[in-house]
């Protein structure tokens, strides 16, 4: 092999190095952006979660009727309840929930019985 070969094989070498190099970053910079978005969705899902733990472990709200539905950290209870006192104890759960930051409690109170029909 020559040394001009050789020089040529180098510089080809390195210029396809640099083309990988820029693909990489560009492809890091690209996921920063969507990083954000997906830690979110990551987040809002976690509060969910722990928001329908909570109730799970609570003897006066009802998991299975309560809808939780979070986005920014911004929780809205729906569905139905029997009471009163069921409502605000699900609203004052959701906020005990770290990194809730605001609960819409859009709950219906309506009897066990008419849910049943």
């Amino acid at each position: 092999m020559t040394a001009k070969t050789y020089v040529q094989i180098h510089s080809l070498k390195n210029a396809l190095t640099m083309v990988i190099a820029a693909v990489f970053v560009a492809v890091l910079a690209g996921c920063a952006g969507a990083g954000t978005k997906t830690g979110q969705f990551v987040d809002d899902a976690t509060i969910t979660s722990k928001v329908k733990t909570a109730f799970a472990t609570d003897k006066t709200v009802s998991a299975m009727d309560v809808k939780v539905d979070t986005n920014n950290g911004n929780v809205r209870l729906s569905g139905f309840v029997d009471s009163e006192a069921e409502k605000r104890k699900a609203e004052e759960i959701a906020r005990s929930v770290s990194g809730v930051r605001s609960v819409t409690n859009a709950l219906t109170v309506q009897g066990e019985a008419a849910r049943r029909y």
